[in-house]
């Protein structure tokens, strides 16, 4: 008997739930015993009774079932353990719940509801959340306790980070006291409700690191968007709470953020599959400039600064050079002059910084419902209002935020972050100069300058009536046709931070994109054509010609462009979610877009193509679709775009020829890519290796690792002859696929890219198909199916440049140079 004990005790320890018996809810005629475990519905997660570490002692909690990393997301009993496996949980009439010593009345946990209990069950949801409510009562509002309101040291997805204002309490996250007890300590990520409130990790009543108030878009501290297709956030702030919450887009993806005491720092996880572990994605504070309040006040912390990361603001100095020399800038900075303002002839102004993350909001006043030119005069008017901010950042910003006395804990970000305007006095916000008489002096002698200036360079330019002003007169007859608006150059280089590298977000043949945001806050998307393109001009105005005219839902929209100097370039609305390719051939992205988006996709992209082959003013063949000029907004909407190379025909013409072959090996038709003879057809192919590369997640040159003879067009064939088709499908979407829909894919697929361009449907035949039961005829030998370049491409060396490009093969005629 002793050893059988011995046994049951040592498997307890080794595995908490090896010998559980699995519970799905627990009424009140029942209690939850050691060895015994509450498991959701889906079996996503589990609770029971577990020793943490290397240590004996006995909680109860929550952690993930399926996954072979034992991970506890939550603990009730944290800072009273049980000494041995005599812990029950018992559910009350009255509806709490009670932790105790079996067979005694020693209570080591228990709840306390303010609601009135009709028969209590207690649930553990696939969320994570453990419920207690009213059976037959399934409003959240209604629970008559949830343990999401007490979290652990763990964040889950959907979770709550704020305060519950109704019933007065705080949701946050507090660390273990160590790995073997989970104990809270006074390190703590939560909510600091000032009137600009702010969310901050703490170490008991001393603040950290500051996440920043809620903006509109993101907490302003943590201006990294990269994750949004994998997390869409909520912030609400109403009578009854303020809170911030996070939540996955899909719930097969496993994610959460822990906080730790020995690290300082709160770390977010997704789960691996291929690993079989966690993988730590973002982690904060980040550096040194995330320290809290590191260069005291008037000044700013950037990382970027090679010398010293703390800065004053212009107009200031340190308070104590000395120090600030030793690396030491907790004195902060002070004014160089004076303020001026006396509440009535105040001839102070503001100086706009950008890219910051906003100063700590202890002294703040908050008004949600004036404009930015309102909170200007509004804190012009209180000498005591140091700063000013838009509170909400969407848009071309609402709200107002006034910060009063010192700005301190302010960091400048490479990339993303806040405006801030900062009280300075006239001499050093450039309101000086108000005397009539200068001004007007100054104005008359700017004029002639100008003029003699503007005088110089008419001579100038047309004693240089070379090519390039050949080229802008045309250029300009070309905007001046499709009433495209100009932007202007200071503008876009403004908008972009100078064509930062920080703002590129793709690289084509002909030139770089740029993610920009205007002064009105409308974020752009920059193409910049290379100054070294033999063909730069060409294909701009190519693509301004084109797509001025062309007004599609699944054309990507140009607002304008701009030339000056060399530089040639197109504005574009900005994409939120990039291009495709970046879905699909993306590990952890590509489980978003299951198979119901990726059908919508579909459609959308041949919308848009028979938009550019049959309905738009002229005959459009675009000659480069991909999936990387694939792009999707922020519904996932797809749009095609780059029609540097397209090609426009009378409605009358079908076909064309080149000797400048431009286009990427592997989408390009066999006829095209050998011969130089396009047509919608050719275009029509390209569709049709976008849609196996959808289906299977798989580019089509990706397999050529793994089989030095097929691509995927040619494994695709033969799995169809071998009548095993299903095996193309990408495993993220088999569970929610719909096989009739995949195989009329697949089979449509395969129609579309036939060795001949008179056995390919058209665009309008495609859609038909695709959105009907019609059988469809057998697909015959697709063209181009060979790893390895056609000889005809590959042996005229002084006709082709091959150049390679994110694992795609671009190729660039060079016409004999």
């Amino acid at each position: 008997m002793a050893i059988l004990s011995f046994i049951v005790i040592l498997a307890y320890i080794l595995s908490p739930s090896s010998l559980a018996t699995e519970l799905d809810s627990i009424h009140v005629s029942q209690s939850l015993s050691d060895g015994m475990t509450l498991v959701s519905q889906g079996g996503k997660f589990e609770l029971g009774f577990f020793s943490p570490g290397n240590s004996h002692k006995r909680y109860l909690g929550i952690w993930y079932k399926k996954i072979p990393v034992h991970t506890v997301v939550w603990v009730a009993n944290r800072a009273n353990p049980i000494n041995d496996f005599s812990g029950t949980l018992t559910v009350k009439s009255t509806g709490n719940l009670s932790l105790t010593e079996n067979g005694t009345e020693t209570t080591f946990w228990s709840t306390i509801s303010r609601k009135q209990a009709k028969n209590p069950v207690l649930e553990l949801l696939d969320s994570g959340n453990l419920v207690l409510r009213n059976e037959g009562e399934s409003n959240p509002k209604a629970y008559l306790w949830q343990s999401f309101d007490y979290p652990s040291d763990t964040y889950l997805p959907s979770m709550k980070l704020g305060r519950d204002l109704q019933n007065g309490f705080d949701w946050c996250v507090t660390s273990w006291k160590s790995r073997n007890d989970p104990s809270p300590v006074g390190f703590s990520l939560g909510l600091v409700l000032n009137d600009y409130p702010e969310f901050s990790i703490m170490n008991g009543t001393k603040n950290l690191y500051r996440a920043g108030p809620w903006n509109g878009l993101y907490l302003s501290g943590y201006p990294d968007l990269s994750y949004t297709y994998i997390f869409e956030t909520t912030y609400v702030k109403n009578k009854d709470e303020i809170s911030y919450s996070s939540n996955t887009k899909i719930d097969s993806i496993l994610a959460r953020a822990v906080i730790n005491q020995t690290s300082q720092s709160i770390t977010q996880y997704i789960w691996d599959d291929n690993l079989q572990n966690w993988k730590s994605f973002g982690s904060k504070p980040v550096d040194v400039c995330d320290k809290y309040d590191l260069c005291g006040a008037f000044s700013y912390c950037s990382v970027t600064e090679p010398q010293h990361v703390c800065q004053c603001f212009k107009g200031f100095s340190p308070k104590s050079p000395e120090a600030w020399n030793s690396n030491n800038s907790s004195q902060g900075c002070i004014r160089d002059k004076p303020l001026s303002c006396n509440n009535v002839t105040s001839t102070d102004g503001f100086v706009k910084y950008t890219g910051l993350k906003v100063p700590d909001t202890q002294h703040t006043k908050l008004h949600e419902n004036i404009n930015l030119d309102e909170c200007r005069n509004m804190c012009l008017k209180n000498c005591s209002c140091m700063a000013y901010a838009n509170s909400d950042i969407r848009g071309g910003g609402s709200g107002c935020v006034m910060w009063f006395g010192n700005l301190i804990d302010i960091k400048m970000f490479q990339s993303g972050g806040q405006d801030l305007y900062i009280r300075m006095p006239a001499l050093e916000s450039g309101l000086q100069h108000r005397n009539k008489k200068k001004v007007i002096i100054t104005s008359i002698i700017g004029a002639i300058c100008a003029t003699v200036l503007l005088c110089v360079y008419v001579i100038y330019r047309v004693q240089r009536n070379n090519i390039e002003w050949s080229k802008a007169e045309l250029f300009e007859g070309y905007v001046n046709d499709t009433d495209l608006p100009m932007f202007d150059l200071l503008m876009v280089t403004t908008a972009t931070d100078n064509f930062s590298l920080n703002n590129k977000i793709g690289q084509g043949g002909f030139g770089t994109v740029y993610k920009g945001k205007l002064a009105d806050g409308q974020e752009i998307a920059v193409k910049r054509l290379s100054h070294s393109s033999g063909q730069g001009m060409t294909e701009f105005l190519t693509e301004v010609k084109l797509i001025a005219k062309l007004q599609h839902r699944n054309l990507v929209k140009l607002l304008g462009c701009c030339t000056g100097g060399q530089e040639k370039l197109l504005v574009y609305e900005y994409m939120v979610n990039g291009s495709l390719d970046n879905f699909i051939f993306d590990r952890m992205k590509s489980k978003l877009l299951e198979w119901p988006q990726r059908f919508l996709i579909i459609f959308g992209v041949a919308r848009g193509l028979l938009y550019l082959h049959h309905d738009s003013r002229l005959r459009i063949i675009h000659r480069d679709l991909k999936l990387s000029n694939v792009l999707l907004d922020d519904k996932l909407n797809p749009k095609i775009s780059d029609f540097g190379i397209a090609r426009a025909f009378g409605v009358d013409q079908t076909h064309g020829n080149t000797n400048r072959v431009i286009g990427t090996y592997g989408y390009m038709a066999p006829e095209y890519a050998i011969n130089g003879l396009f047509s919608v057809k050719s275009d029509v192919f390209s569709f049709g290796v976008i849609l196996m590369e959808i289906i299977s997640g798989n580019r089509n040159r990706a397999l050529c690792h793994a089989n030095e003879t097929l691509n995927l067009v040619g494994y695709a064939w033969m799995l169809w002859k071998e009548d095993r088709p299903l095996e193309l499908i990408d495993p993220n979407i088999k569970e929610s696929c719909v096989i009739p829909e995949v195989l009329r894919c697949i089979h449509v697929s395969l129609l579309c890219v036939q060795q001949h361009p008179e056995d390919r449907p058209t665009m309008a035949s495609v859609l038909v198909m695709l959105g009907s039961k019609m059988d469809l005829v057998e697909p015959k030998e697709p063209g181009f199916f060979s790893c390895r370049l056609p000889t005809e491409v590959s042996s005229h060396s002084d006709q082709h440049n091959i150049i390679t490009l994110n694992d795609e093969l671009t190729i660039t005629s060079l016409d004999g140079r």
